[in-house]
C-alpha cells in the first residue's frame, strides 16, 4: 500500500530551488521550518472563478478572526483576491505544549515567530484575512525545529 503523504510535508524555503537567488533567512524565521499554502489558495481561487465553488463559501471568516485581524493583525501589501479593494491582514496563532495559558492565542507576527522559535515542537500559524469581504485562508505554518 502506498503512503498518500509521500512527498508532502515540511520544507525549508531557503533550500528550495527557484528561478531567482534567495537571500539566506535571518532571525527567528531561520529557526523555523515552513509549510506554504500558496498552491492550495491558488486552487481555491481557481474553483471560485470557474464557478465550482461559491464566493460565499470562502468569504466566511469567523467574527473572532475578523476582530483579531482588525485589532492585532499585521497589515500586508497584498490586495484581497476577492474584493480587490482592501489589503489583507496577517493574523498569527501560536500552539505549543509548554505555552499553557498562551496556547492558541493571537500574537503580533514578530512575537508569534519569537515564541515559536524559542520552543522546539511548537507551531506558528499565519492566516490571511480580509476585514472587508471576510476572505480568510491559511497562509503558512511554521514549525520550530529541535536545535
Amino acid at each position: 500500500m502506498t503512503d498518500p503523504f509521500v512527498g508532502v510535508g515540511v520544507y525549508d524555503a531557503s533550500t528550495m530551488a527557484t528561478t531567482r537567488a534567495r537571500k539566506p533567512r535571518r532571525g527567528r524565521r531561520a529557526l523555523l521550518a515552513t509549510v506554504d499554502y500558496t498552491l492550495a489558495k491558488r486552487a481555491l481561487l481557481s474553483e471560485v472563478r470557474s464557478g465550482l465553488t461559491s464566493w460565499t463559501d470562502v468569504c466566511d471568516a469567523h467574527p473572532e478572526l475578523i476582530r483579531a485581524a482588525r485589532h492585532v493583525g499585521e497589515p500586508s501589501r497584498r490586495d484581497c483576491p476577492f474584493c480587490r479593494i482592501a489589503k489583507l491582514k496577517l493574523v498569527t496563532y501560536v500552539y505549543g505544549d509548554d505555552l499553557r495559558e498562551n496556547n492558541g492565542r493571537v500574537w503580533p507576527l514578530d512575537v508569534g515567530l519569537s515564541m515559536a522559535a524559542d520552543r522546539p515542537g511548537s507551531w506558528c500559524y499565519v492566516v490571511e484575512v480580509c476585514t472587508r469581504c471576510q476572505w480568510n485562508h491559511l497562509h503558512e505554518a511554521l514549525l520550530a525545529r529541535a536545535v
